[in-house]
C-alpha cells in the first residue's frame, strides 16, 4: 500500500506542477500569453498525468481487494515485481494515446479568436477555438475518456463491490471497522477525482457551461491534490489525536 502511495504522491506533485505554477505566474504578472508549443506541451503532460492517475487509482483499488479478500495470498500476488510492473504500466499506457490525441487537436486550424477562456490549456476550451470540423476530435475525446476514466472507474467499482461483500461477511465488528478504515481514504480520493473528471470530459457539449467547466477544473487540478494528503493523513492515529486536542483547545 505504501509503495503505491509513494508513487501516487509523486504523481500528484507532477500533476499539480503542470498547471499551478503557470497559473499563479499569469495571475501575478497579469500576462496570460502562452505559445502554441507550450500550450500543446502543457495539455499533453496534463492529460498523460491525469490518465496515469486514473489507472493508478484502479491499481490501488486492486491492491486493497487482494489485501482484504485474499490476505493469505497477498505477499505472493502483490510481490515487489508485480507492484513495479503495475506502476510502470500506469505511467506508460497513457503516453501513445495522449501523443496521438495532442497531434490530432493541434493539427486543427485556429483561425478565430486565440483567447483561451480557461485557466490552462485543456481540451474543451481549445476545441472551441478551432474553426474546422471538430466532430472527429470530440469523438476521440469520448473514446479516450472512456478508456482512461470509465474503464478504471468500473474496475474500482468492481473491486470495492467485492471488498464490501467480503467485509460484511466478517463476524468481528472491529475487523469490519478496520477494513472499512483501510479503504475509506482511497475511496474518498476516487470520488473527488472521478466525479469532477467525468463531469468535465463526458458531459455532452451543448450542456457544458464555461464557468462551470472552469470551476470543476479547479477541483481536479488544485483542490483534490491538496485534499489528498489530508485525507490519507487522517488515518494516522497520532494526527487524529493531535487534531482532537487542537479542536478541544479551540472550543475551550
Amino acid at each position: 500500500m505504501y509503495f503505491f502511495l509513494g508513487n501516487f504522491s509523486f504523481l500528484e506533485i507532477c500533476y499539480v506542477t503542470v498547471t499551478t505554477p503557470r497559473m499563479l505566474m499569469d495571475i501575478w504578472t497579469q500576462n496570460g500569453h502562452i505559445s502554441f508549443l507550450a500550450c500543446a506541451m502543457q495539455m499533453g503532460f496534463f492529460l498523460m498525468l491525469g490518465g496515469t492517475e486514473c489507472v493508478l487509482l484502479a491499481v490501488m483499488a486492486y491492491d486493497r481487494y487482494v489485501a482484504i479478500c485474499n490476505p493469505l495470498h497477498y505477499a505472493l500476488v502483490m510481490n515487489h515485481k508485480v507492484c513495479i510492473q503495475l506502476v510502470a504500466a500506469s505511467w506508460i499506457s497513457t503516453v501513445p494515446a495522449v501523443i496521438g490525441h495532442i497531434y490530432q487537436i493541434f493539427s486543427l486550424p485556429f483561425c478565430a479568436s486565440h483567447i483561451i477562456n480557461h485557466f490552462f490549456c485543456d481540451i474543451p476550451p481549445i476545441l472551441k477555438l478551432a474553426c474546422g470540423n471538430t466532430f472527429v476530435n470530440e469523438i476521440a475525446v469520448y473514446v479516450v475518456a472512456v478508456v482512461f476514466i470509465m474503464v478504471p472507474f468500473l474496475l474500482i467499482v468492481f473491486s470495492y463491490g467485492k471488498i464490501i461483500c467480503n467485509i460484511l461477511k466478517l463476524s468481528s465488528a472491529r475487523g469490519r471497522s478496520k477494513a472499512f478504515s483501510t479503504c475509506s481514504s482511497h475511496l474518498t480520493v476516487v470520488v473527488l477525482f472521478y466525479g469532477t473528471g467525468v463531469i468535465t470530459y463526458l458531459q455532452p457539449k451543448p450542456d457544458q457551461s464555461e464557468r462551470m467547466g472552469k470551476l470543476f477544473s479547479l477541483f481536479y487540478t488544485i483542490l483534490t491534490p491538496i485534499f489528498n494528503p489530508i485525507i490519507y493523513t487522517l488515518r494516522n492515529k497520532d494526527i487524529m489525536m493531535a487534531l482532537r486536542r487542537l479542536i478541544a483547545k479551540l472550543l475551550a
